[in-house]
């Protein structure tokens, strides 16, 4: 560490200390107390809110940013200005993981006969079970596309059921609902569930399905995203969190590691925007809990 200071105090005039002292990987307060310098409170201030900040950061799995990160420390009781934790965050050169370019195409267009758009581009819903959405998307492994289809539900923005194989056949988007259904999140005659047009969803085996549960049928225009828009976006942060940040020798490591990713992370742990940055898990148990109390 002294050897650290040293460099900084001589190169100190060349570059600034601030940028030396996280290239060093130091904070700036430790440096100032070596050179023997008194360290004014706010800077001790801000160095100790950007050591919590790296912690959040890192337990994020390096996915948040500064947004969430201020809502972490707002949970934790530590307020602060969202932009001093932009700057914090930027000194200290953590920057949250990016989108990548697409891949294959998992949606292939059908007739979808008389079904309309019940949607209309509103993903919210006051109650869960009422509004879900689904899609399928891809994972890439060594072995080969592991493909997951998921249920959404629009109040609660939780993953209520999901299932994956090596195949787009209709039973991968009915045993994703039948997971929804096991777990008590379908009311029969009540809950709409809204997709594309792919032809999993257009199969008379998924009509079937969805009359036995009682489930109203919603689908988008074909080739317009934004009709899906919620069940997409959830599969880009899938990518840009998980999927392009792991290798995954086999399609059972992917399995595997997807669902830890939906169970624990996602419905337990990641902060939601639309949710006031709680957690799907939290706005469920909210939910339940304000309406059992009236």
């Amino acid at each position: 560490m002294t050897a650290k200071y040293a460099f900084i105090n001589s190169e100190e005039g060349n570059y600034s200390i601030r940028n030396m002292c996280r290239w060093a990987e130091v904070s700036r307060a430790g440096y100032y107390e070596w050179l023997g310098r008194p360290v004014s409170a706010t800077q001790r201030w801000r160095d100790e809110l950007a050591d919590i900040i790296e912690v959040l950061f890192a337990d994020s799995d390096g996915t948040y940013g500064y947004r969430r990160i201020h809502a972490e420390l707002a949970r934790a009781g530590r307020h602060c200005d969202p932009q001093t934790v932009r700057v914090l965050m930027g000194e200290r050169g953590l920057v949250a993981c990016q989108p990548r370019l697409k891949g294959p195409r998992t949606t292939i267009p059908a007739d979808a006969a008389d079904l309309p758009d019940l949607f209309n581009r509103d993903f919210t819903a006051d109650e869960p079970g009422l509004k879900l959405v689904g899609d399928i998307t891809y994972i890439p492994t060594w072995q080969g596309w592991v493909y997951l289809a998921t249920v959404l539900d629009c109040c609660t923005k939780k993953v209520v059921g999901y299932a994956m194989a090596d195949h787009m056949r209709t039973s991968l988007v009915t045993d994703a609902l039948q997971m929804a259904i096991n777990n008590r999140h379908i009311r029969a005659g009540e809950t709409t569930f809204h997709s594309d047009r792919g032809t999993q969803y257009m199969s008379a085996e998924f009509a079937e399905f969805t009359r036995a549960a009682g489930i109203v049928r919603s689908v988008g225009r074909t080739g317009i995203c934004y009709d899906n828009a919620w069940a997409e976006s959830f599969n880009a942060t899938l990518k840009v969190e998980r999927v392009h940040r792991t290798a995954y020798p086999t399609r059972r490591h992917a399995i595997r590691d997807i669902a830890r990713y939906i169970e624990l992370r996602y419905n337990q742990k990641r902060l939601h925007s639309a949710l006031q940055y709680r957690t799907p898990n939290e706005a469920e148990q909210d939910w339940y809990e304000s309406n059992m109390a009236a």
